[in-house]
């Protein structure tokens, strides 16, 4: 016979196993037949390897937006997500009214070519929703005009996987106390 102790773990785990489950189901897309056959092993441990687990989603998630993009050069997909929802999304593209055009001839950006960042700062302004303490999830790093408006719209954390070629974004980020990680993801 189980103590009320034992019981009481042996429940909780399997709680966590089926929360587990259910999130690979919503988010893996894969048969619950498969995710039985799981290891309790197999399941992330700390919080910091399910938040780990949860941002790499999001930035592949966030990758899959950059597609929506009509820009050559470089195509930038941006998420925020509060309370693991996602409450915005955005990629680089023109204002809309514009042309589906990003760049000239000579293959240089428009100088009105909004970020991802600012599409998904501007879209969420324009919901019911609230940025406060929410986190941006973002293919490309941040540069300066987009790190001020992440700081004014209160976001609190910054996720990216590929780093800009200038850095004072990132470094006006951190200089406002904004968590800053950077998740390489493999190609």
């Amino acid at each position: 016979m189980k103590t009320k102790k034992e019981h009481c773990k042996v429940v909780k785990a399997q709680r966590i196993k089926e929360q587990y489950f259910a999130s690979q189901r919503l988010c893996g897309g894969r048969k619950s037949t498969k995710l039985l056959k799981m290891n309790k092993s197999d399941l992330p441990i700390s919080f910091h390897e399910k938040q780990l687990v949860l941002d790499k989603r999001y930035l592949l998630m966030a990758k899959i937006w950059a597609e929506n993009s009509y820009c050559i050069r470089r195509k930038v997909g941006a998420l925020i997500v509060k309370d693991k929802m996602i409450i915005s999304d955005g990629y680089n593209g023109t204002p809309s009214g514009f042309e589906n055009k990003c760049e000239d001839e000579n293959d240089v950006t428009y100088p009105y070519v909004l970020h991802a960042e600012a599409n998904a700062i501007t879209k969420v302004a324009k919901s019911n929703n609230s940025s406060l303490g929410a986190t941006l999830y973002v293919t490309t790093s941040p540069c300066v005009e987009c790190a001020k408006l992440i700081i004014q719209a209160g976001i609190s954390r910054v996720v990216f996987c590929d780093k800009y070629r200038k850095e004072s974004g990132l470094h006006l980020l951190q200089k406002a106390n904004i968590e800053v990680v950077h998740i390489p993801l493999d190609k």
